[in-house]
């Protein structure tokens, strides 16, 4: 058990920003978790990234909306951010990671709210659209899963690949919404992050599992 411990702690200490960033979404969680539905509702819209915010208020409902999640769910992240965020965050260091997450919430963020906007003003998306609900960490998750096909040695980093934008390409074309568009958006935002990369060139073979083999962290 001590052992086991010792490992967990290693894992979360070499992934500061990852764990830092989960603790913070637990206690947002729990806090909502605390109001009511309606109070809810009107909470998370002071602090969504739609059309009305990003035009008064963009660096502060960018940086807020990063912290809460729409309808909970902690677990679950809890799980995706260890395989993808930490990892991700041991193999390229703190300020990387960080800037691959920055890049693709932010740049998902204004390509899908743009295609809402476009919706719009060509009539097919009601005026009020405009003040539509959009808080949460998934673009950030979804640019993180695209940068660590740089990670994954070929030939596996092309069924990484294809697994990806087949994950995040059917909801865009069976049910086309601008958050479809953004998650999408955010997978090819991490995929342009390759030259970041450059200087964590490590790579991970999948067949280094049976050898013991462990992804270089940063120190």
């Amino acid at each position: 058990m001590r052992r086991a411990a010792k490992s967990v702690w290693g894992w979360v200490r070499s992934a500061p920003g990852t764990y830092v960033w989960l603790l913070a979404l637990l206690f947002t969680t729990l806090f909502l978790r605390h109001l009511p539905e309606d109070v809810q509702e009107h909470f998370l819209g002071r602090r969504s990234t739609n059309l009305h915010h990003l035009a008064e208020d963009p660096l502060r409902v960018l940086f807020s909306s990063a912290f809460w999640l729409e309808g909970g769910g902690w677990l679950g992240y809890l799980v995706l951010f260890t395989i993808f965020h930490a990892t991700a965050e041991r193999w390229l260091g703190t300020w990387r990671w960080l800037c691959v997450v920055v890049v693709a919430h932010v740049g998902a963020t204004y390509l899908s709210e743009g295609v809402l906007y476009e919706g719009i003003r060509h009539g097919y998306v009601p005026n009020s659209a405009v003040n539509t609900l959009d808080v949460g960490v998934s673009y950030g998750l979804a640019g993180i899963v695209g940068v660590l096909v740089y990670l994954i040695a070929k030939p596996w980093r092309y069924a990484y690949l294809a697994g990806a934008l087949i994950f995040y390409a059917v909801p865009l074309i069976f049910a086309t919404t601008f958050t479809a568009v953004g998650h999408m958006s955010a997978l090819l935002l991490g995929l342009a992050c390759y030259p970041i990369t450059c200087a964590r060139p490590a790579v991970w073979n999948p067949r280094d599992m049976l050898t013991s083999r462990r992804i270089p962290s940063v120190p």
